[in-house]
């Protein structure tokens, strides 16, 4: 008889659950083996999540300025291609008319 093979299906960690990881590696209380343990997950994983959370850190405390300042400059660009979008659809419109007459008409 052959043997089955267990399959591990592949988990998807929600975000809160990561970051309870990683500030757990980031306080140093248990090692990371530890931390694996109680948390069912790898040890390679956990260090992964504790060096994005190290690496990110920044977003929380500085780059709110420039976020915002990109926002802006995205917010102009669409502003400006609403406004193009709707010259063009005003002038077809007018084409149209001349064509087929008024909306409504058949």
């Amino acid at each position: 008889m052959e043997k089955q093979k267990m399959k591990r299906t592949r988990r998807n960690h929600k975000p809160a659950f990561k970051a309870k990881v990683a500030m757990a590696a980031i306080k140093g209380d248990k090692t990371i083996s530890e931390l694996a343990e109680q948390f069912g997950v790898q040890a390679n994983q956990i260090q992964t999540w504790r060096r994005q959370l190290v690496d990110n850190v920044n977003a929380v405390f500085g780059s709110n300025q420039q976020t915002k300042d990109d926002h802006e400059g995205e917010v102009k660009e669409l502003h400006a291609k609403i406004g193009q979008l709707t010259m063009e659809r005003d002038f077809l419109e007018q084409g149209l008319e001349r064509i087929h007459g008024p909306k409504g008409r058949k």
